[in-house]
């Protein structure tokens, strides 16, 4: 089973026992999260879609702490006119651990009347 989640603006395939970084989220290491923006869900042969996202579903995770990626050097350089300048970023992330895909709760078929 996996399921697609967004979640900073990305979107992530993800199955439970997957580890993936994500944009910075404000929750504290060893905590639980519960990502509810769920686009798409699939196994079991069954798959389920969201319009544009599935109601009711919802990934949990548990953070596993903050970290800061790769320095990125930024170069600006005109020529002619002495101008360069030098700048980096590192961004931050929040690693995160799936512990489970919870689907949406199945409806109950209303019954039908019979036709007269």
């Amino acid at each position: 089973m996996y399921a697609i989640i967004e979640t900073g603006g990305k979107q992530y395939k993800v199955a439970p026992g997957q580890t993936i970084d994500v944009e910075r989220l404000d929750v504290a290491e060893g905590s639980s999260v519960d990502l509810d923006r769920v686009l798409f869900i699939a196994g079991d042969g069954k798959t389920t879609v969201g319009n544009p996202t599935v109601t009711g579903a919802k990934v949990v995770a548990t953070s596993q702490g903050e970290g800061r990626g790769k320095k990125i050097i930024v170069f600006k350089y005109k020529p002619k006119v002495r101008y360069s300048k030098k700048t980096g970023h590192r961004q931050s992330y929040t690693r995160l651990t799936i512990e489970k895909i919870v689907e949406p709760k199945a409806k109950k078929a209303e019954p039908v009347e019979a036709a007269r």
